[in-house]
């Protein structure tokens, strides 16, 4: 499937110009969340999964029982606003019952209500002197108010030290950098000796020594950590930040190479000009403060999206306490709230951006999609549009317009919007290429073939061998039986690139089904619902591939699968009609339709069938 939205949606990719939350730490840190978890988070997470937001008011139960099982339910659909309200209740009146001390720690902590989460800490520390979880809650507390040495205490107590916790490990470092001692805080992060982590020691090392004035041995640790982690955006601004005396030309190459895998990235374009106008690029750990902060994010970062997000919530939470203007963690804390489609929860997270940050500018744009994603479409549109209308040539907003219009199927006017961004930038700049890609979608669905075929070109030249512009070009290409053998040799590479992601499995399984060949469309169409069997279209093409092979009991139960997935209503249409008569009639029905439609000049053009269109994605 050549997709728009079912594609970029399962290649993790974004409408926006820039992922902020990508190569941010994720790649660097590998085990942390084991080692967390061994230290004593399991327990409490597995029996407390929380976070949507509530937007309207709720009802706070007047009995034990009718908070608790509030609290549970709220757990149970990711409510950390509810299931913190609700346990603060429970807690009235049950105030010294451990297990729900441990879910209203959690609860308050997650959903950031830090007085109320260190008070519950402090509590669980009396019922049980060793409490992992609160014991660091009570660290990073102690951290902030720079009481060194209460936080070593207590992370000593919760057994949060030594070389198989990471975070204990490092929030110890960096309590003696704090106390002005940096050979044993350099010490203490070489305790870490997992090689799977070496980098990210080496970077959170660099980052001590650097504090501590240790300047070579901070250029020392950061070439090894960038070494190891090219990508990683806060190790390359690290490395740019610490040889900007010593090594300028070195420094502006590592941000340079950075850019062309994260375009337009405003953090990375802020310090990119600083070096030119002769500054030093940020360091977002300066003392020991913004260290720990640092440390938390990272790991936050890089367990997000892992399944059970309350973990990097509360890693996240616990940053933004120590540093509440860390642009980057509250991104990444917003990033969650938007994959849990907590839209109001992200929108509220944003506005913590502040106003001095690079990132400022594009916290307004991330709340219009939010709003957008509400269904406030006028609020949306509105925002953007006063966005272009104050600086016509604010090329990223015009852009976040554009997107908002192809996301609603509004392909025409989307595409000139492409147009005039492309205008209003260096039109050969690697960055272009998702311009000249959504452009080419957008012609694609207008029937506009010769143009959308050039920009898939263009987008492939200045981006060559990206999963999403193969997959869409080589679909394509088989869909209009075009340069069969090249297209074909575009999805395989497609499919190398990215052998876990069951749309584009799909694509090439979709595509030897559109020739014909449905035993090799059947062996890829079976590897794709095994990576996605939660797809509507997987399911849908599965059904078909079965129906054509004869296997026609499987195909009814795909399609009742798909028709439960809630495809889109099109689509839908089309496989409760497959379930009623098959899939031969349903194509003999649309040939007939077709062959009427040719022959009578007055008919509506013909448009592609509801499955067909559906792959496309729009």
């Amino acid at each position: 499937m050549a997709a728009d939205s079912h594609d970029i949606r399962s290649s993790g990719e974004k409408d926006l110009p820039v992922d902020i939350s990508s190569h941010s730490g994720r790649s660097t840190v590998k085990s942390f969340v084991v080692a967390f978890l061994a230290a004593g988070l399991a327990a409490p997470v597995a029996q407390a999964r929380e976070s949507r937001a509530v937007t309207t008011p709720f009802v706070v139960a007047d009995t034990l029982a009718g908070s608790y099982l509030s609290a549970m339910s709220a757990s149970r659909q990711n409510d950390t606003l509810a299931a913190s309200t609700y346990m603060r209740e429970v807690l009235r009146y049950d105030p010294n019952n451990k297990d729900v001390l441990d879910r209203a720690y959690i609860a308050t902590l997650s959903n950031g209500d830090m007085p109320d989460a260190f008070a519950i800490a402090r509590r669980l520390v009396r019922k049980e002197n060793n409490h992992s979880l609160a014991r660091m809650g009570l660290a990073v507390r102690a951290i902030k108010a720079k009481h060194f040495i209460t936080a070593r205490t207590s992370l000593a107590r919760g057994k949060a030290t030594g070389g198989n916790d990471i975070l204990g490990t490092l929030l110890t470092a960096w309590a003696w950098q704090g106390a002005g001692k940096t050979a044993t805080a350099l010490a203490t992060v070489d305790k870490l000796k997992n090689p799977a982590i070496a980098g990210f020691k080496e970077y959170q090392g660099a980052l001590i020594a650097a504090a501590g004035k240790r300047d070579d041995e901070a250029i020392r640790r950061i070439a090894i950590a960038y070494s190891a982690s090219k990508n990683d955006l806060s190790v390359a601004l690290a490395y740019a930040s610490l040889n900007a005396n010593k090594d300028k030309a070195a420094a502006m190459k590592a941000l340079k190479e950075l850019e062309k895998v994260l375009p337009r990235h405003p953090v990375l374009k802020a310090a990119i000009a600083d070096l030119e106008a002769g500054k030093t690029p940020r360091l977002y750990a300066g003392d020991a403060v913004e260290g720990a902060a640092e440390v938390l994010y990272q790991l936050g970062n890089a367990s997000n999206r892992r399944g059970n997000q309350l973990v990097p919530m509360i890693y996240l939470r616990l940053a933004l306490y120590l540093a509440p203007e860390n642009d980057l963690a509250i991104f990444a804390l917003a990033d969650i709230y938007e994959n849990l489609k907590q839209y109001e929860r992200a929108i509220d997270v944003y506005d913590l951006v502040p106003a001095k940050s690079p990132l400022a500018h594009l916290a307004q744009m991330q709340i219009g999609n939010e709003l957008e994603s509400l269904g406030k479409k006028d609020d949306a549109l509105n925002l953007f549009r006063d966005m272009v209308a104050k600086n016509p040539n604010d090329g990223e907003a015009v852009l976040s317009l554009a997107n908002i219009k192809r996301n609603r199927k509004e392909f025409k006017e989307a595409a000139a919007l492409y147009t005039k961004a492309l205008d209003l930038s260096n039109k050969n700049d690697s960055a272009n290429w998702t311009t000249y890609y959504f452009r080419a979608i957008c012609y694609e669905r207008t029937n506009e073939w010769p143009k959308a075929e050039t920009d898939f070109k263009k987008a492939l030249e200045l981006y060559p061998d990206h999963p999403s512009i193969l997959n869409y070009l080589g679909y394509s290409w088989v869909d209009r039986k075009m340069n069969v053998n090249e297209a074909f040799r575009l999805l395989r590479r497609a499919v190398e690139l990215r052998p876990t992601d069951g749309a584009i499995v799909d694509s090439l399984g979709w595509a030897y089904y559109r020739l014909g060949k449905y035993e090799d469309a059947l062996r890829e169409l079976e590897r794709a619902i095994e990576l996605r069997p939660s797809d509507s279209v997987i399911n849908d093409h599965l059904g078909d591939v079965y129906w054509k092979v004869g296997r026609k009991l499987e195909a009814g139960f795909q399609w009742n699968h798909a028709r439960d997935l809630d495809p889109e209503p099109a689509d839908k249409a089309r496989i409760l009609r497959k379930i009623e008569v098959g899939l031969d009639k349903v194509e003999q029905e649309e040939a007939e339709k077709k062959n009427a439609s040719n022959k009578d000049p007055s008919s509506p053009a013909d448009k592609p069938a509801a499955g067909d269109d559906a792959k496309k994605g729009g």
